[in-house]
């Protein structure tokens, strides 16, 4: 079978036609034809937003919805001014340079002593077989020095990962998929069909929303651009009323088309973030941040 057939066949294999079939016209008209490599995917995606929304440029994505709705960014902005995101700030470098019992600290495990380094991931990792996010590369620091790994969802986990993105804001989103690594673009391919599948009994796919409808109203919210989706984590929400990780807003998203959503770091939200996240490239940093 020839590549194009295998992925097609592999992309709507034990999904119903009726419902696969809006998904597979959002891919191939709006956005990303199913045969392309990342770099295509890229580029008609950045396209799709700039016709969009012709008025805005790259970087102003880093401001998620707020890019697009001036009322809606006065608010935004006024929070912005005492955010109530700088606790976890200040815990996250508390907790970041505290050191293990054994004397070794988190810097020990990642380049750069850790700092500036959000924008990187997640990456493919060659030994592991898999995709690593920040999240994920935290645990297994702590796994290395003998220490129990911290729950993914809130708490310390999203405080470390606050003060981390804090370290890097203004840096641009730079995540590569390995040319030598057949795994990594099995990965982003599913973090993409992942993203183009329609889920739940509500029917949504990822693309409904955000490329399908982006910039227009669902009941009294305004719906986000996918570009620079995973910039701005991890995200004080009003809704929440606490700081949260990227991966719950992912399970929140499933939760409300009333779809099974998935555990935090499953193979399924980490690869969707790598896909979304390389989409994303050159949006700066700009979490932790504050959402409605």
């Amino acid at each position: 079978m020839i590549p194009y057939l295998k992925k097609l066949t592999q992309l709507i294999q034990g999904i119903p036609l009726w419902q696969k079939l809006p998904s597979l016209i959002i891919c191939f008209l709006i956005a990303l034809p199913l045969n392309a490599t990342p770099e295509q995917d890229q580029a008609a995606f950045r396209k799709h937003y700039q016709q969009r929304f012709p008025k805005l440029k790259l970087t102003d994505y880093a401001n998620g919805v707020y890019a697009i709705d001036e009322i809606a960014r006065q608010s935004w902005s006024a929070i912005e001014e005492f955010p109530p995101y700088e606790t976890a700030i200040e815990e996250g470098k508390k907790l970041f340079n505290t050191a293990f019992p054994n004397g070794k600290h988190y810097a020990d495990c990642f380049p750069h002593k850790g700092l500036g380094i959000s924008n990187e991931y997640p990456k493919w990792s060659k030994t592991q077989g898999k995709i690593v996010t920040l999240a994920r590369a935290i645990n297994d620091c702590r796994t290395k020095q003998q220490e129990s790994a911290l729950p993914y969802e809130k708490g310390n986990m999203v405080n470390l990962l606050a003060y981390l993105a804090y370290t890097s804001r203004g840096k641009a989103i730079n995540v590569n998929i390995p040319k030598d690594s057949p795994g990594a673009l099995s990965a982003y391919e599913q973090g993409k069909a992942f993203y183009y599948q329609r889920h739940g009994q509500l029917n949504f796919s990822c693309a409904t929303c955000h490329i399908q409808n982006a910039g227009k109203k669902l009941r009294s919210e305004i719906l986000s651009a996918s570009l620079g989706h995973t910039n701005n984590w991890p995200t004080y929400r009003l809704k929440w009323g606490e700081m949260g990780s990227l991966h719950r807003r992912f399970a929140e998203c499933l939760t409300q088309i009333k779809a099974k959503p998935f555990p935090e770091q499953s193979v399924e939200f980490r690869n969707l973030e790598y896909f979304l996240s390389y989409m994303g490239n050159g949006v700066p940093i700009s979490g932790p941040s504050t959402r409605k």
